[in-house]
């Protein structure tokens, strides 16, 4: 009996020591490694289900941004087109003050104006009734007083004053008819001649033409 004893012992014994099992808490540590996550948590992750709603929000936020974006552009560009109004409004209403100032300056020499006319009137009726025959010593003074009617012509033209259309249709608001008469020349209500010739100060009368008109 002894004998058979040692022999299932000698079975049961390892003969190599490259077959010998690992000691139980080295396995236990690498199962712990395996196991085990990184941060210690052994807790299974859970999924996000707030994410689909976060992206939604995400969107609405976008959309809203954009939205307020063309609203503010609508408004620069209606800012900006008022600001050219302005400014158009401002050139215009300068011009039309400089315009009023002008005329202003114009009408308040009106009165002198007018009252010039009179020696022009006569001058040119002078010059209309040169004799023909005039010796050289009386044509030099001739074109003396010639020069002094440019003169004077010149000093109205400065002063924007031109004269009064007298043909055609005639318009009581520039001609004063002195005579109406019958004409084959012309139609009626048409001007046949001017008597003495009218003036004007930009569209101001500052005296109407003296015409003869056809009945």
């Amino acid at each position: 009996m002894p004998e058979q004893h040692d022999s299932i012992t000698e079975a049961e014994t390892p003969t190599s020591e490259t077959e010998s099992p690992e000691p139980v808490s080295e396995l236990n540590e690498k199962v712990e490694e395996t196991t085990e996550p990184e941060n210690g948590d052994l807790t299974e992750p859970i999924l996000d289900e707030s994410a689909p709603e976060a992206a939604d929000a995400v969107d609405d936020t976008i959309a809203s941004l954009i939205a307020e974006l063309t609203e503010a552009k609508k408004q620069a560009d209606a800012e900006h087109d008022q600001a050219l109004r302005a400014q158009a409004e401002l050139q215009n209403f300068r011009r039309r003050k400089e315009r009023e100032g002008r005329e202003r300056i114009a009408y308040a020499n009106a009165r002198l104006l007018t009252e010039l006319l009179p020696v022009l009137d006569d001058f040119e009726l002078a010059f209309d009734n040169i004799p023909s025959d005039i010796n050289i010593e009386d044509s030099a003074w001739v074109d003396g007083f010639q020069l002094i009617l440019r003169k004077l012509q010149t000093v109205l033209e400065r002063e924007d004053v031109t004269t009064i259309d007298a043909s055609g249709t005639f318009d009581p608001n520039w001609h004063e008819a002195i005579s109406v008469e019958a004409s084959e020349e012309v139609a009626s209500g048409d001007i046949i001649a001017e008597v003495r010739r009218g003036y004007k100060i930009h569209d101001r009368v500052l005296r109407p033409s003296s015409v003869r008109v056809a009945q």
